[in-house]
């Protein structure tokens, strides 16, 4: 009986952990998700012209990073970035989509980038690198930027 006692108890525990019900599926990121958390790591770095490290970072260098993660080669200026993938009507924006600006008044070539990171219920927003405030995210109704938009492109 004493030799007994050990082997019912230790089938006990065998037992146990196998029947265990999985509370949380794994769940597998789309390859938007993957870049959106990439660029969003980067949340409140300063800006640097040029820069794409965390101590500072552009608007195109933010995105150039955050999908070379995932072996997506893109241009590293915001212009040439413009020219890729295929483009979106407004209406359209999903996450992971580019969306680019003209802020020079001087020049009406695309001069800025931000990358979509969720749109809900009509409202889109956006991560990118700002002169004065670094990395963060905006929203696309911004007066500002409703007034500099330009177009949206798809890469993915």
């Amino acid at each position: 009986m004493k030799n007994l006692l050990p082997l019912v108890a230790l089938l006990f525990v065998f037992a146990s952990c196998g029947s265990a019900k999985k509370t949380s599926a794994t769940r597998t990121l789309s390859k938007a998700d993957r870049i959106v958390n990439q660029a969003e790591a980067f949340t409140g770095t300063p800006y640097a012209w040029g820069g794409t490290t965390r101590k500072g970072m552009d608007c195109s260098g933010l995105i150039y990073v955050a999908f070379e993660k995932e072996n997506i080669a893109l241009p590293r200026v915001s212009r040439d970035m413009a020219t890729r993938g295929k483009s979106v009507k407004k209406s359209a924006i999903a996450k992971g989509d580019l969306v680019f600006f003209k802020t020079d008044k001087n020049s009406r070539k695309i001069n800025h980038v931000g990358l979509v990171t969720e749109v809900t219920g009509g409202v889109i927003y956006f991560i990118h690198a700002t002169s004065s405030r670094g990395v963060l995210t905006s929203r696309l109704d911004e007066k500002y930027w409703q007034n500099a938009y330009s177009q949206t492109r798809r890469l993915l």
